[in-house]
């Protein structure tokens, strides 16, 4: 009971990161639970186009007259997927091959850090676009795989800085020693010490995946397959429902779906910095 009081207590310590996790917490329920309770609103309603918020409809209706509520609860759950298994690809890359150049060095470093140089220089939203005209998008998954591809030598230079600062330390220094191998000394020397940084990166890295899928839904350039926050915007915007004053629900509900997760998740980072660092917080 103790444990759960003090494990409570440390969540708590800093309102705004408890309040971003709340946040993604709701985001993650509504686009996964949800769907299970609010049904999909798919039949047109004429007489009820660009209808405002009201009990029946909660966001009001959209150009065709639908729910435009229920559109935001089945739409986040694509929106999700792609950016954690993104941001995971993503992290995972960047841990592995800059903790391999900091501790290999010589020509595996300098292999790493030429060809992070090169993904770096490739503009990454227009390669997606020409890949857009050559391979479907047609599953989440392999969009999740492709951003996660393109999205690593940035971090994986940071790591890499991180990596070599912590070899000089003493208790690297005594695992080389015992002579305990590479793979040791980055499992259980290095990263535990870095978890902070690279959980903030993960969250960093799905970011940057939300804006990248959004928008490539925006454009045009993915298939419109299932429901997403990115569809409601395009749709919204192809319909005219710029042209139309009583349309700001149906154009505002998804940007402030994207944005307040986008803040859940960055809020969420100032809570995590404290939990992997006590430094940061006094006694809990």
């Amino acid at each position: 009971m103790e444990s759960l009081r003090r494990t409570f207590r440390l969540l708590t310590y800093n309102k705004v990161g408890f309040i971003g996790l709340l946040g993604v917490i709701f985001f993650v329920l509504m686009a996964f639970v949800g769907p299970y309770f609010v049904p999909l609103d798919t039949k047109t309603k004429v007489d009820k186009i660009y209808e405002p918020p009201s009990k029946t409809f909660w966001l009001g209706t959209d150009s065709e007259g639908r729910d435009i509520f229920s559109q935001i609860v089945h739409g986040g759950k694509d929106v999700l997927v792609v950016a954690f298994l993104a941001g995971i690809i993503s992290t995972t890359i960047a841990v592995v091959l800059g903790s391999l150049s900091a501790l290999a060095g010589g020509g595996v470093d300098g292999l790493i850090m030429a060809l992070a140089d090169i993904v770096l220089t490739i503009p990454q939203f227009p390669l997606l676009a020409v890949l857009a005209g050559l391979v479907k998008f047609n599953n989440v998954t392999l969009l999740a795989v492709i951003l996660g591809v393109l999205s690593w030598p940035a971090l994986t230079r940071a790591i890499r800085a991180q990596v070599l600062s912590l070899r000089e330390r003493e208790f690297v220094e005594a695992a080389r020693a015992l002579d305990l191998g590479t793979k040791h000394i980055i499992l259980k020397e290095i990263l535990p010490n870095m978890m902070s940084y690279i959980a903030i990166n993960l969250i960093f890295a799905m970011t940057a995946a939300i804006y990248a899928q959004v928008g490539l839904v925006f454009l045009g350039l993915v298939p419109f397959s299932g429901h997403n926050w990115g569809v409601m915007l395009s749709l919204a915007w192809t319909r005219g429902a710029i042209f139309f004053k009583d349309s700001l629900w149906y154009i505002m509900s998804p940007v402030a779906a994207i944005a307040l997760f986008q803040l859940s998740l960055i809020s969420f980072t100032r809570l995590l910095e404290e939990i992997f660092n006590p430094r940061l917080r006094t006694s809990v």
